[in-house]
C-alpha cells in the first residue's frame, strides 16, 4: 500500500454507508440515535410550524383583504364646502375614467337595529339595486330572499349574525331606530321606522355580518333627513395598489372640491399590526429549528466521542481527514434533510385541511377554537406562498448543514494514535 493515503472520490458509497450506520440505533450507544431522533423531529416541526403559521397569517391577510375591500372598494370620493347634489354627474364622470371596475353613489349611517329579540348596532348603508347587484360580495352571498325589486319593495338587506342576534328571517320585519329624526318645537326626536327583511347575505367576515344593513337608495336619503344628497361615491379599481395615481387623475377630472381617502388609509393601522405579527411570529418559530439544528450539534459531537476508536481504525487503513469530515457532515445533515422535507410535507398536508382540522378539534374538545366574533372571520384561512416555503425549507437546511461543520471538523483532527493509545 502506497505510504501517502490516496483521497478518495467525495461523497462515495461507503462514506453514506458508514453514516447511515452511525444513525442506526445500537445497544452500545443507542442515546446517541435518542438525540438524533429529537433532532429530526425538532427540525421536522419546527419547519411544519413556520410553513403553517405562515400560510395562515396569509390567509388571514388576504381574506381581510378581500373582505373589507370587497364591501368597502378602493377610493371614497366625498366633498366639502357645497352639499353633495351632483353625485350623479360626479359618479358618471368617475365611471368613465381608466381603471374603473365600479363606482356608485351611497348614503350612510348609524342607527340602532331592534326586533322582539333585542336591538344592536348596525351601519346602514343606502344604495340602488343595480349597484347592489353589481356589488359581488353582496349579490353572489345571498343565503335567504332576493334582491330583485328592491328599489321599490321598501326592503332590506341583513347580514347573517345580526340577523341571527335579532331572530328574523326573511318576511319579518326589522325596527331601525336613528337619533337624528324630526326636529320638533321640544328639539330632535328618534326616528323609528319598521322594514321587512328582504334578504339575507352572508360575507364571511363577522364584523359585516354582523353590523351591515342595506337600505334602498332613495329610501335611505329620505330616512337620514338627506333630501337629494349622497355621503358619498365609492369606486372599485382594477389594481388597488394603484391608488395613487388615480389620486391625481381624479383631481383633473372632478372640478369642484372633493375629499378623497382610499383604503391603505382607513386600514393602515390594522394592516400595519398583522405584518408586524407576522414577522415577529416568523422570528419566534425560527428558533424551533435553531435548537433542532443545536441538538444536531450535540449529537454528533457526542457519536465523535464514542466512535473515537472506530475514527482512528479509518485513519490508518488509508481513509483521509476529508474522508471522516464527510462521513460526519452525511450523518448530520441526513437528520437536517431528512426533517426539513418531512416537516414540509406535514406542513403542506395541515395547510391543506386546516379548516377540517379546526372543526374536528373544535367537536373534540367541545369549544370554539376559532371564534368569528374575535377573529373577524367565519373559516381559518391558510395560503401558501411559494417563495415564503422555499425560504423556511432553504434556512433549515442551511441551519443543519452548519450544525454539522465543528463536529465534522473535530472528528477529522482527531489524531489515530492518540485515540489507539489506550485500546
Amino acid at each position: 500500500m502506497s505510504d501517502t493515503a490516496q483521497e478518495t472520490r467525495p461523497f462515495a458509497a461507503f462514506e453514506w454507508m458508514i453514516a447511515m450506520r452511525y444513525l442506526r440505533a445500537q445497544r452500545k450507544a443507542g442515546y446517541i440515535s435518542v438525540i438524533a431522533g429529537f433532532s429530526f423531529l425538532g427540525i421536522m416541526l419546527g419547519v411544519a410550524t413556520l410553513i403553517i403559521v405562515m400560510a395562515v397569517m396569509n390567509g388571514f391577510r388576504t381574506e381581510l383583504m378581500d373582505k373589507i375591500l370587497g364591501l368597502n372598494g378602493h377610493v371614497i370620493v366625498q366633498v366639502y364646502d357645497t352639499p353633495f347634489t351632483d353625485f350623479d354627474e360626479v359618479d358618471a364622470k368617475i365611471d368613465q375614467m381608466d381603471g374603473v371596475t365600479l363606482a356608485f353613489p351611497f348614503v350612510e349611517g348609524q342607527a340602532m337595529a331592534s326586533s322582539a329579540v333585542g336591538g344592536f348596532g348596525a351601519l346602514v348603508r343606502g344604495m340602488r339595486q343595480a349597484d347592489l347587484e353589481r356589488l359581488g360580495t353582496i349579490s353572489q352571498n345571498i343565503l335567504q330572499g332576493t334582491l330583485d325589486g328592491f328599489d321599490d319593495g321598501g326592503g332590506v338587506a341583513v347580514g347573517i349574525r345580526l340577523a341571527e342576534k335579532l331572530g328574523l328571517r326573511v318576511g319579518d320585519r326589522i325596527s331601525i331606530i336613528s337619533p337624528r329624526g324630526a326636529v320638533t318645537p321640544f328639539g330632535t326626536t328618534p326616528r323609528i321606522k319598521s322594514y321587512p327583511v328582504a334578504a339575507i347575505f352572508q360575507i364571511g367576515m363577522s364584523e359585516y355580518d354582523g353590523a351591515f344593513i342595506f337600505m334602498p337608495f332613495d329610501e335611505a336619503q329620505a330616512y337620514f333627513n338627506l333630501d337629494t344628497l349622497a355621503s358619498g361615491i365609492e369606486v372599485f379599481l382594477d389594481d388597488p395598489d394603484s391608488v395613487d395615481d388615480f389620486r391625481m387623475a381624479l383631481d383633473t377630472a372632478i372640478d369642484r372640491p372633493i375629499f378623497v381617502s382610499d383604503w391603505r388609509q382607513r386600514n393602515q393601522t390594522f394592516f400595519s399590526a398583522l405584518e408586524v405579527e407576522r414577522n415577529v411570529m416568523f422570528l419566534i418559530l425560527t428558533m424551533i429549528v435553531l435548537v433542532a439544528a443545536l441538538n444536531i450539534i450535540s449529537g454528533l459531537i457526542m457519536l465523535v466521542k464514542d466512535k473515537g476508536h472506530d475514527i482512528a481504525i479509518l485513519r490508518t487503513m488509508g481513509a483521509t481527514r476529508g474522508t471522516v469530515m464527510r462521513v460526519f457532515f452525511i450523518t448530520g445533515a441526513a437528520i437536517g434533510v431528512v426533517g426539513t422535507f418531512a416537516g414540509l410535507i406535514l406542513g403542506t398536508l395541515v395547510c391543506w385541511n386546516v379548516e377540517s382540522i379546526r372543526q374536528f378539534l373544535s367537536r373534540l374538545t367541545g369549544t370554539e377554537l376559532f371564534s368569528p366574533e374575535l377573529y373577524y372571520l367565519s373559516r381559518l384561512p391558510a395560503e401558501m406562498d411559494v417563495q415564503e416555503v422555499i425560504s423556511v425549507v432553504v434556512m433549515a437546511l442551511v441551519l443543519s448543514f452548519l450544525a454539522t461543520l465543528y463536529p465534522s471538523w473535530r472528528a477529522a483532527r482527531l489524531d489515530p494514535v492518540d485515540a489507539l493509545r489506550y485500546e
